[in-house]
């Protein structure tokens, strides 16, 4: 499994385990989640995607449980984890609306609650989930600057930010953020052309793809995207899935997408992507059916 370098010493798994259904699987017990973490790491994928609010602000915990009944799992993944979104539920069932929260206060206080519902002394890259309308910039950047300088996080990042927030923020911290966590996939292919990943690029961030599967909707289209995924799936002798990721592997932005499933026998697949070497002209024919139209 190829990794991609973060920064001087934090390298992630080119393919990254979604951790955001973890709490809906009806079997949540520790050994049935080592189980999953372990699929992962025998196919070299050693980053683990989560948030505090996934789950209702439970699947954290979820993760924690079985790394507390298996210590020794810590040190072979990467936790990526997620703040800033203030639902009504679970620990926030009181608040009177969905909002975000990017104040130093609440990244500090979701930190030390995400290390504990973990049980773990280090996120390994802590970002910021939406881009927050009231962030005070240099509040927001000096708590994340802050929190790499006491250890508790190693690097930081952003998620669903535009360019324009990127540069804000960045603009008021010393730590560089070294990524952007955007949908991207074959169902929504906005990011190839709407300037995202152009920006990213520019500043050689890797960038990590949420629902690279379109939350499912490619798994089961039968339309003519689903008839040119079956056909490069023959072709290279694989399912569906791994062509859609594939598509995101072959795009020189360095992609880093983020798979969840709750099934064993899925995950146990996801390295399948690497298998299926697309030429530009296969990029393109899945391009187009994802467009419904030739290219312009």
């Amino acid at each position: 499994m190829n990794r991609v370098t973060l920064t001087d010493d934090l390298s992630l798994s080119r393919l990254v385990y979604g951790m955001w259904r973890i709490g809906d699987d009806p079997d949540t017990s520790p050994a049935h989640v080592q189980a999953k973490i372990e699929s992962c790491l025998a196919q070299g994928i050693t980053t683990m995607d989560q948030a505090d609010i996934y789950g209702g602000y439970t699947a954290e915990a979820v993760l924690g449980r079985a790394l507390r009944t298996a210590p020794d799992l810590r040190d072979r993944i990467e936790i990526v984890t997620k703040c800033g979104i203030v639902a009504p539920m679970g620990k926030y069932s009181d608040v009177a609306c969905k909002h975000y929260d990017t104040s130093a206060a609440h990244l500090r206080a979701s930190v030390e609650a995400s290390l504990r519902d973990m049980g773990t002394d280090r996120i390994d890259l802590l970002l910021i989930h939406r881009p927050d309308p009231l962030m005070d910039a240099d509040d927001t950047g000096a708590a994340l600057d802050a929190l790499i300088t006491s250890g508790k996080v190693r690097a930081v990042g952003v998620s669903n930010f535009r360019p324009w927030d990127v540069d804000l923020l960045q603009a008021s911290m010393q730590a560089p953020l070294v990524t952007n966590q955007i949908e991207i996939s074959l169902a929504a292919p906005g990011a190839l052309t709407n300037g995202d990943l152009a920006f990213h690029q520019r500043r050689r961030d890797p960038v990590m793809a949420w629902s690279p599967l379109g939350g499912g909707r490619l798994m089961t289209d039968q339309g003519l995207l689903g008839q040119a995924l079956d056909q490069m799936a023959d072709a290279f002798g694989v399912d569906r899935q791994a062509v859609a990721v594939a598509f995101l592997l072959r795009h020189p932005a360095m992609i880093l997408p983020v798979l969840g499933t709750n099934s064993l026998a899925r995950i146990a697949r996801i390295a399948d992507a690497g298998q299926v070497d697309l030429s530009r002209v296969q990029w393109f024919q899945l391009y187009q059916a994802a467009l419904g139209q030739e290219v312009p």
